[in-house]
């Protein structure tokens, strides 16, 4: 027997997230089969146990990934921005950009990657509704902030509006997968936008 043969060949463990991230993002966790997961990143399926132990492990390194990197722009502009107001036209507008970049999957991982999962996948399901209500929790406590810094009306309802917001933003990712032009998502979000005034206004905290 030759001396390499049998042995996993080596590969850019990053790299190779980083392939398998797409897949998931593009086929979602069930339908991403071990084969197009393998050939996407160029192993074989004893490398890719070895490297992340299982599908799943896989899957949550990617979720990460994504969260680092695609899904960063939420962060950004609820960092960056000077107002609550700002803050979340910035994310809605960022993330249609990213739903809708040429090459790139379309919409969200984070949104569409396991909406329904078979019962033995629900730590999957789990993990990505935890993360989507985190996303939710970020652009409530972004518009708390602007409450204090004057620039939300002091009584206004910041979890419903969080949870408006958030409905948009997930809505946005669905239609982008539907295919959905970037012009017709960031109209959805000049209307959202131009809604803001009358919702501070007529959201007063229960």
């Amino acid at each position: 027997m030759g001396a390499g043969r049998g042995r996993p060949r080596a590969f850019d463990r990053d790299a190779a997230l980083g392939q398998a991230m797409r897949v998931f993002w593009e086929r979602g966790y069930e339908a991403a089969s071990l084969a197009e997961l393998t050939e996407a990143m160029g192993i074989r399926p004893p490398s890719l146990y070895a490297a992340f132990g299982s599908k799943e492990q896989l899957f949550r390194e990617a979720v990460e990934l994504y969260g680092r990197t695609e899904g960063g722009v939420t962060a950004r502009a609820l960092d960056e921005a000077a107002t609550a107001r700002e803050a979340i036209g910035e994310t809605l507008r960022g993330n249609a950009l990213v739903y809708t970049e040429p090459g790139s999957p379309t919409g969200c991982m984070i949104v569409l990657a396991a909406t329904n999962c078979a019962p033995e996948h629900e730590a999957v399901r789990s993990l990505l509704c935890d993360d989507r209500r985190a996303m939710e929790r970020s652009l409530r406590d972004r518009m708390d902030r602007g409450v204090a810094e004057g620039d939300v009306p002091a009584g206004t309802d910041t979890r419903a509006l969080a949870a408006f917001y958030a409905t948009v933003l997930f809505g946005l990712s669905v239609q982008s997968r539907d295919g959905a032009s970037r012009d017709d998502l960031l109209a959805v979000v000049d209307a959202a936008m131009a809604s803001w005034d009358a919702l501070v206004r007529t959201t007063p905290e229960r």
